[in-house]
């Protein structure tokens, strides 16, 4: 079954997911999640990028690329009610799409299975 996919827009969104400290990290991605308890099943999910990976030009293009990689997995694997943010590695913009839609399946079921609501 597939969920909605919405976006985390606010900054206060944003640290309540960091604040959780449910995080996975993979090669290229690392992945925070929280679960709103709101119930609303749309699956939320947001996108950073620190200035240490490089000009804004890399910065858009890592989140590009974590926003196409959060397209192919979170409907399929991602918790319903849940809040994630990918928050972009210096090795995400020259990993090969392929490995990075595989970090991201990975964390994605990590963090499923340690929420203790595993598929």
């Amino acid at each position: 079954m597939t969920h909605a996919l919405t976006r985390l827009t606010s900054r206060s969104q944003f640290l309540a997911v960091a604040a959780t400290r449910r995080k996975c990290a993979r090669v290229g991605v690392v992945l925070q999640a929280r679960a709103r308890n709101d119930g609303v099943a749309a699956i939320g999910v947001g996108f950073t990028a620190t200035k240490k990976i490089g000009n804004a030009v890399a910065r858009n293009r890592a989140k590009r690329r974590l926003r196409e990689a959060a397209r192919a997995v979170l409907p399929k694997l991602g918790l319903p009610g849940t809040d994630y943010v990918a928050v972009a590695r210096a090795e995400t913009g020259d990993t090969p799409f392929l490995q990075l839609v595989a970090a991201f399946e990975d964390a994605a079921l990590n963090l499923a299975r340690n929420s203790g609501a595993a598929r």
